[in-house]
């Protein structure tokens, strides 16, 4: 028998049956905070049995408290189907040709309206389903080599990337695209550009801040965005590929070694750390900002280096910090440790007996600064330069998580403490630079009269 209530309980599915209102149904309902119309949606398992969730014209959905309404009429009932179909993608004579590897995440993911969740549920070969304009832009294949979310992936998923990224380079492909979920999009994309050196094409990482489903999603522009990349882009590197302005006008390119994501909603979450992006892009064309990258070549020469300890781990230093935080590490077997300090590189002399026996047994610690923008310098206070004379190396201005990353590359091909020191203070591709440009930190507060001035030019 066909479930005409889905997810709806008690009260909810009283007042349902009372006025003979299905799940997808098209619905004008009349409360005391005023009338609307929409399709009734399933329910989470998991919720109230006080609310009715309706979509709305706008495609955004609102919950209506049961209590309010004094009058529900069904207009119309047509039950909704979420699944893009899958179509095969037509191949167009002289386009260049782009892999995409699909990871999950929100870039291709369905709502999941029994638990209420968004889950990584279209295949990558749904997306030209969702997405034609990509046929006029490359011919794309694809492959699903994982269905998680973003904080599920880790090595092992960063070196079958990085030997798929191989076999398609040797196969010949002009670029290729990794469908990705934001949260943790930088990890993979520094982890990528430490175990694929001296790319002949563009490897460009996506996701979208807001699921297929919502009329403000970034997916479709952002795929785009990626395949000019991928296909016509001149910078051969490992590059994230997310919205510039919160507008719909371009996108950025950013260095995989020095990208965050910097807001947990926004679409324009994406930001590059003490630096400018690589350049902006938009559905026609790639516009280089930085002139330093590397060119795309025709040969099929690669360095693959899969390599990952995984026994390696970040810590974020606060004052009152206690020393058997370190201690527990060593004991727990790790063999490498991140610090984000204060200031310049620095912690408080209580860690200091705990830092000295993690390091006379074994253990690789290295200083980073938690302030994102600005470099360690632990020689111009007592503090840095004691923490130096117990074996604390200094990463200049190498961002917290990335210095993670690399250090966790970089073990998983040595223990020798001067090869890994070595390795780590030799930048592959900017995760260190020289000097930050004037405009690499530009960070402006709304309240500020020239501030607010810029800001109502764009948003009136």
């Amino acid at each position: 028998m066909k479930d005409f209530f889905q997810g709806y309980k008690g009260d909810a599915l009283a007042i349902l049956k009372k006025y003979k209102s299905r799940v997808w149904g098209l619905n004008h309902i009349e409360t005391t905070r005023g009338e609307f119309t929409g399709t009734i949606l399933p329910r989470a398992e998991n919720d109230d049995d006080q609310h009715i969730v309706l979509k709305i014209e706008t495609g955004y959905n609102i919950g209506i408290n049961i209590k309010t309404i004094t009058n529900m009429e069904e207009k119309d009932y047509k039950e909704a189907n979420y699944k893009v179909p899958e179509k095969e993608f037509p191949y167009k004579e002289g386009q260049a040709s782009v892999k995409l590897f699909g990871t999950g995440g929100t870039i291709a993911s369905r709502l999941d309206y029994r638990t209420g969740a968004v889950i990584p549920a279209f295949s990558p070969g749904e997306l030209y389903g969702s997405v034609p304009e990509l046929a006029d832009i490359c011919n794309l294949t694809t492959e699903k080599v994982f269905a998680v979310f973003s904080e599920n992936m880790g090595p092992q998923q960063y070196i079958a990337l990085a030997k798929a990224i191989g076999k398609e380079i040797e196969k010949g492909i002009d670029g290729i695209i990794i469908a990705h979920g934001t949260d943790t999009l930088h990890h993979t994309a520094a982890a990528l550009t430490f175990m694929v050196q001296n790319l002949p094409i563009p490897v460009v990482l996506v996701g979208s801040q807001r699921s297929s489903d919502r009329p403000s999603s970034d997916a479709a522009l952002n795929l785009m965005h990626a395949a000019i990349a991928a296909g016509h882009g001149d910078i051969a590197e490992v590059m994230v590929c997310m919205f510039g302005p919160t507008s719909d006008e371009y996108g950025f390119l950013h260095r995989g070694t020095r990208v965050r994501k910097m807001h947990s909603s926004y679409r324009s979450t994406f930001r590059t750390l003490g630096d400018t992006p690589l350049a902006t892009v938009d559905r026609h064309k790639v516009s280089p900002i930085k002139s330093d990258y590397k060119h795309r070549r025709k040969d099929k020469n690669v360095s693959i280096l899969p390599y990952f300890e995984e026994k390696v781990t970040i810590i974020y230093y606060y004052p009152n910090m206690q020393g058997d935080i370190i201690d527990a590490l060593v004991n727990c077997g790790y063999k490498g440790i991140v610090i984000a300090g204060t200031g310049l590189g620095h912690v408080n002399k209580d860690v200091y007996p705990a830092l000295k026996r993690a390091i006379e047994k074994g253990v690789h610690i290295y200083m980073t600064v938690q302030t994102m923008w600005g470099y360690t310098h632990m020689f111009v206070y007592d503090t840095g330069r004691d923490l130096m004379a117990l074996g604390v190396v200094p990463l200049d201005n190498m961002i917290p998580e990335i210095a993670y990353i690399k250090l966790a590359w970089a073990l998983g091909q040595t223990d020798d403490r001067d090869e890994v020191k070595l390795i780590m203070q030799t930048p592959i591709n900017d995760e260190i630079t020289k000097r930050e440009p004037y405009n690499g930190y530009l960070l402006y507060q709304g309240g500020v009269p020239e501030v607010e001035s810029f800001v109502k030019k764009f948003r009136k």
